[in-house]
């Protein structure tokens, strides 16, 4: 298996950020960590082998990014505001550099310049998957979250601004009109949400379940895939989500 580590300065978070790259072909999947998780974590727990078949023929090239989650959703006492505009600055970091230095790297790589990219993640990189991609479906097509979660209010608790709303998927999704050109874009491209039903997934459920809700009443197409009362919030099963999606998606 191909493999580049690519370190850079982010102009809008004001320091180096760091990505790892495996494969040399494919549609390009961003991968963002569980919370507060660095671009080597996929790796690490074994989320790069579980995916190495589809990696090693070309399907997929991933790009596992780093997170910024202890200076924003993980850092409970700060300032709300700070810490929000912080997540913020991350979302453009992502839109505004990272996806055009993906998609460099996927055409030098494979010959062909991509389209759109996959994100997806586990836990709050799960819910950095599914905020990017419907803040931005110009920029993504594909989607599959694993034991995400979809409002800030979990993290922000009473505090609400423009833009905790902005990264509250399931507020913003809720308020978009029926006629919004998005939902045209959502229904182009290819969403997938999952969690278990076992250990630490109660919140991930309820958050599941009310997307499901906003999902139907606004005619966007999803798969929402409840496991079993088993399946835990953990790598292993992440493990086994992963490779079960992706045969689906690339």
């Amino acid at each position: 298996m191909k493999e580049q580590h690519n370190r850079h300065y982010s102009r809008h978070l004001q320091r180096e950020m760091e990505m790892s790259i495996y494969g040399h072909a494919g549609k390009p999947c961003l991968v963002f960590p569980p919370q507060d998780g660095k671009h080597g974590d996929w790796k690490a727990f074994g989320m790069i082998d579980a995916m190495a078949d589809y990696i090693n023929d070309g399907r997929i090239q991933v790009f596992c990014c780093d997170s910024i989650d202890e200076e924003t959703w993980s850092n409970q006492y700060g300032d709300p505001r700070q810490r929000i505009e912080r997540q913020e600055a991350y979302f453009n970091y992502i839109c505004e550099e990272l996806v055009d230095w993906i998609l460099d790297i996927n055409e030098a790589d494979c010959g062909l310049r991509a389209g759109k990219l996959m994100t997806t993640g586990a836990s709050m990189g799960g819910y950095h998957a599914v905020n990017c991609m419907m803040r931005r479906p110009d920029l993504f097509d594909k989607v599959l979250s694993l034991s995400g979660l979809f409002q800030s209010d979990y993290f922000f608790h009473d505090y609400h601004d423009d833009l905790t709303y902005a990264n509250s998927p399931l507020n913003f999704l809720q308020n978009m009109p029926l006629d919004h050109p998005y939902i045209r874009m959502y229904n182009e491209s290819e969403i997938i949400l999952c969690c278990g039903q076992g250990a630490w997934e109660e919140q991930m459920i309820d958050h599941m379940h009310r997307m499901q809700d906003v999902f139907a009443r606004k005619g966007i197409e999803a798969w929402i895939d409840f496991w079993g009362y088993d399946v835990n919030h953990d790598w292993p099963w992440w493990r086994r989500q992963i490779v079960y999606f992706l045969q689906f998606l690339v």
